[in-house]
């Protein structure tokens, strides 16, 4: 299965996860849905179980959120965290679809997953939060680390489409190209910011955009 794929999953692929393991059943709940690409799929979930790896507990608040799979299946790996608020600008007409069919598939998700259409700055972070965003699109991320680094939160972003015009790391681009570069700036910037940063990467036959940085306060 090619996992990078932006179609639809459907119920026509149900049979393509069986047995009983947690992503199997994830899996088979967004089939049901029949509206997420099988690349958010990957994505989401190899982020989550990374980020859940390292930081437990907290609000979870997913920025440019999309269908808010990240959000859910950050609780649903970490039950100690009590809500997950997911914010895009214009969230997808299916968002609320695939809320419906995870939270009647995982009844401990009901009444602790909120999705909200507006900006960015309009959730008030604290520093017990979990602020993540699984490709955030080019300045997007550089906003959600501004703001996390505003209210001393935890972070963990995906981060893609790097727009190089005016953006950091062009110190760096003799060595190393744009984008990585840019990344690089972004983890200097968290650094000197007091913040202690972790980089890892999810596998690239989902994504190219595939550098997962984490940080948390020192």
């Amino acid at each position: 299965m090619d996992r990078a794929s932006r179609n639809r999953l459907t119920e026509h692929q149900l049979d393509r996860f069986p047995g009983n393991t947690l992503f199997a059943r994830i899996a088979r709940a967004v089939c049901s849905a029949g509206c997420l690409p099988r690349k958010e799929l990957y994505e989401a979930w190899e982020v989550a179980r990374r980020v859940r790896r390292r930081f437990r507990g907290g609000r979870v608040v997913d920025l440019a959120c999309g269908h808010g799979l990240a959000a859910s299946l950050l609780l649903i790996l970490d039950d100690s965290s009590p809500l997950a608020l997911g914010i895009d600008r214009t969230l997808p007409p299916s968002a609320a679809r695939l809320q419906a069919v995870l939270q009647e598939q995982w009844p401990r998700l009901n009444g602790r997953v909120e999705l909200r259409s507006g900006a960015l700055e309009a959730v008030e972070l604290t520093g017990d939060d979990l602020v993540v965003s699984v490709h955030a699109c080019g300045g997007l991320t550089d906003r959600v680390i501004e703001l996390a680094i505003a209210a001393r939160a935890r972070l963990a972003v995906l981060p893609c489409c790097h727009d190089l015009a005016g953006s950091g790391g062009a110190e760096l681009r003799g060595w190393l190209d744009g984008a990585l570069a840019m990344d690089v700036a972004r983890a200097a910037r968290l650094q000197a910011a007091g913040y202690r940063v972790m980089t890892q990467t999810i596998p690239a036959e989902i994504t190219p955009k595939n550098r997962l940085l984490l940080a948390e306060p020192g």
